[in-house]
């Protein structure tokens, strides 16, 4: 009898500490925060997302199309429902889904560098600087239902 209750034992044991080697994975903005970049780069509309930890190949799905202004000039920037790319350390790279509205055209962001205080964000050839305190926080969605939470504090 007493081999029951030791067996029982064993299997929590065990089983607490896989659960200590494997913690809950971390939001999308957690991932952010983790590879040097602010979580306002995503919208507050979230939904689910998907990280290669080895590769850093990325998808974050918003279910739905999203428009917001970025700051500090207000420009309009769309978001596709699904944006990839590879997160890596102080930069995002392949990145696509993001579109920016300059100089009467859209342009693709393909990669946002950390740059010390500053983010750069690439379109082609060309690149803009931008003070990456201005993205501490995310933005909702144009059109869309204001939810109650702080994005921030994730």
């Amino acid at each position: 009898m007493a081999k029951i209750p030791l067996l029982i034992l064993s299997f929590l044991l065990l089983t607490l500490h896989s659960l200590s080697q494997n913690p809950n994975p971390n939001s999308a903005y957690e991932e952010l925060k983790l590879r040097g970049f602010p979580v306002g780069l995503l919208p507050a509309d979230v939904s689910s997302y998907s990280l290669n930890r080895t590769s850093g190949e990325f998808s974050v799905d918003l279910g739905g199309r999203c428009q917001l202004l970025l700051p500090p000039d207000n420009y309009l920037a769309s978001y596709s429902r699904r944006v990839t790319g590879k997160l890596l350390d102080g930069r995002i790279d392949d990145l696509d889904g993001i579109k920016v509205r300059a100089f009467f055209s859209w342009w693709s962001i393909t990669r946002i560098r950390s740059s010390g205080e500053d983010l750069v964000f690439e379109v082609g050839v060309a690149s803009a600087k931008y003070p990456a305190k201005n993205f501490d926080e995310s933005q909702e969605c144009e059109g869309r239902r204001k939810k109650n939470r702080k994005v921030a504090d994730y």
